[in-house]
């Protein structure tokens, strides 16, 4: 069949006039970079019915092209970009008069670029800043409308420069600059207000020395019929373009649309202040999850990287590992009682071990092995060592459980109301195993009762000094993520609040004089306790069948808690621990005093006697297990990581 235009391109008709098509087919668009937006742009506007091109890169198609790139494929790895773009271009349009840059474009060859052309569509390298300012500038001389239409997050970002109008260089004052500064004042200049930071889920791949940054190819979309669209209206002079410094910033993760005016552009005081805060986040350096990207070779490598992922208290990690050979690793335990109020005997250290092995018997299935795990018996309960070994098990079926392991994460606010199915229940309940069972607390007037009694339970948390020394110790303030500790940002509570809290854990005394003439305790109860406890699907209990009692005991309640936490990773739901319920209640029925407040420690005997109600009939506390809340949430923006693996060796130091 022989290629007709009008018949290819007369869906357009009725939105353009047959007129204004054969407009479009007379244009020539230039067209810098085929990556990310460029082949975008380009299949965008072949479809428009664009009829000429000249188009320049000089890269090859690679895998970390993939999420984004309209020419990236498996057939077309190590290809030019520029070669395979217009392959596909042409196969819309055969008859598409195209000039061909394969070295990209220079000072050397610009003219020749942009002869004859009649709109340039920026589409190079974020980073690539010197060339992006020689090119525009050749627009603004040659009286060619330029477009950059920028991917950010999960929108675009359109700006449009004229001749005789603001030009690039007096919008984004980039001369002379230092190239990360060029970068910020370029970012800042596209989204004045940039609305894909709200969700920026690892501001720590986001490296404007290294110039690398995250992408999604459904910005690189938008992006693109952002430049179609607009170059549509100029091409076919209809008006209605905003011309910098005016702009336009679509976020479809946002559902927002925001116009921008920036008189002045980058010497505006509004944007030298955006500068100023952005140059002051970056020189305190961004924080971000540990990433190590070590290519591991060794299988007990890979199973103890994945077993490091295994929750603790506040992220405390109570374990190093000892590789003796490639089937042999022994993990040295220990606890925190002699610091941790929450630490009851080292009972929750001994429960996050167990987590840690049961951890550790999940990431050796996904590698063909069964591990076997032996408390050596002549180690401190203090201290416990453990010896786990790994055999090949042909018999081995990796476990369901294992791609969630890192995913796993602790949600402090508030989730849906909306209640777990049968079928979500069943699994749950399953999950922990032989030896233990779960008990639920759900329905409005249950949530209300639990978030009474954690409301209460705080109290306990926020007045006494020895929570308050745990607290000091284990928040880490202004990160979104921390390798030992619990990030200020997953705390779950607003702006406000913690600041007030980061000023008073400085010192004892401030805690007290807030508690004392400001009612310290009950905004964080109000947002940390009381709202939380009302937000879930339910709260829930894990039950043994029999009293913890021994280490081994704390260490098969461990593993029964995480595989119920994984499995409720397994089925999109979020969780958080309400354990300190649980304890204070066990130091109740050992009449332990646990704190030197009188009050708080009555007030614990009090609370002691509701969870029993609560929570149903047990022979011993010791039998609850763990305590928490369950429910369909996002996902949280901040959370506790962990450190390389190599620092949790014993032969390396941390």
């Amino acid at each position: 069949m022989s290629f007709d235009y009008h018949e290819a391109f007369s869906r357009n008709l009725g939105w353009v006039t047959e007129t204004e098509q054969e407009v479009l087919r007379n244009k020539r668009i230039a067209i810098a970079g085929m990556g990310g937006v460029g082949g975008s742009h380009l299949l965008t506007l072949t479809r428009l019915g664009i009829g000429q091109f000249s188009l320049a890169d000089f890269d090859q198609f690679e895998l970390a092209n993939f999420n984004r790139q309209a020419g990236a494929s498996t057939a077309h790895l190590g290809r030019n970009k520029l070669e395979v773009m217009v392959e596909m271009a042409r196969g819309v349009n055969p008859d598409l008069k195209i000039e061909q840059f394969p070295a990209g474009i220079n000072v050397d060859n610009l003219d020749a670029f942009l002869d004859g052309v009649d709109l340039y569509v920026d589409s190079l390298d974020f980073f690539a800043l010197d060339i992006r300012r020689a090119v525009f500038a050749a627009c603004y001389e040659k009286g060619i409308p330029a477009i950059t239409a920028a991917p950010l997050g999960m929108g675009a970002a359109l700006l449009c420069f004229f001749p005789g109008q603001m030009s690039f260089e007096k919008y984004f004052l980039l001369e002379g600059q230092p190239r990360e500064e060029q970068a910020l004042r370029f970012m800042l200049g596209l989204a004045p207000r940039p609305q894909q930071l709200a969700y920026l889920a690892d501001d720590s791949r986001v490296d404007l020395e290294a110039g690398k940054g995250p992408s999604t190819p459904m910005a690189c979309e938008l992006c693109a019929g952002f430049a179609g669209t607009y170059a549509l209206k100029i091409l076919l002079a209809r008006g209605g373009v905003p011309a910098a410094p005016r702009g336009i910033h679509f976020d479809a993760y946002r559902n927002r649309l925001v116009t921008t005016w920036r008189p002045w552009g980058n010497a505006n005081p509004i944007q030298k202040l955006g500068l100023k805060i952005a140059r002051k986040k970056i020189s305190s350096g961004m924080s971000g999850p540990v990433v190590d990207g070590v290519s591991r070779a060794r299988p007990i490598e890979r199973i103890l990287d994945l077993a490091r992922w295994a929750p603790s208290g506040d992220n405390e990690q109570p374990w190093q590992f000892d590789i003796v050979d490639d089937h042999h690793v022994v993990i040295n335990g220990r606890d925190t009682r002699e610091w941790c109020v929450y630490d009851l005997d080292g009972t929750s250290s001994q429960i996050a071990l167990g987590a840690l092995l049961e951890t550790l018997r999940i990431a050796a299935s996904a590698e063909g092995m069964s591990a076997e795990c032996v408390l050596r018996p002549d180690s401190p309960e203090e201290a416990p060592v453990i010896d786990v070994r790994l055999l090949a098990d042909a018999g081995v079926e990796p476990d369901p459980l294992q791609p969630f392991i890192t995913s796993r994460v602790t949600q402090r606010k508030p989730f849906s109301t909306r209640s777990l199915t049968a079928h979500q229940l069943q699994a749950l309940e399953q999950a922990v195993g032989e030896g233990f069972s779960v008990r639920w607390i759900d329905g409005a007037q249950g949530r209300r009762q639990v978030a009474k009694l954690l409301f209460h339970n705080a109290h306990i948390r926020l007045s006494t000094p020895e929570a308050y020394e745990v607290h000091r110790q284990n928040i880490e303030w202004g990160v979104q993520f921390s390798e030992h500790h619990l990030p200020e940002g997953a705390l779950g509570l607003d702006l406000p609040t913690r600041k007030i809290m980061r000023w008073a854990l400085k010192s004892w005394g401030r805690v007290r004089f807030m508690n004392r003439f400001f009612a310290g305790t009950w905004l964080p109860r109000l947002q940390m306790d009381w709202r939380t406890a009302l937000g879930c699907a339910a709260h829930f209990v894990i039950v043994a069948d029999k009293p913890l009692l021994t280490v081994e005991d704390y260490l098969a309640g461990g593993g029964a808690t995480q595989r119920f936490w994984l499995e409720a990773t397994r089925l999109g739901l979020q969780l958080q621990p309400e354990v300190t319920p649980l304890i204070f209640s066990r130091y109740v029925a050992q009449a332990r005093t646990f704190t030197s407040v009188a009050a708080e420690q009555a007030l614990a005997e009090k609370l002691a006697g509701e969870l029993s109600h609560l929570v149903g009939p047990v022979q011993d506390p010791r039998q609850r297990v763990y305590m928490g809340r369950i429910g369909y949430g996002p996902a949280p923006q901040s959370r506790s990581v962990r450190p390389p693996l190599e620092s949790m060796l014993v032969d390396t130091p941390s």
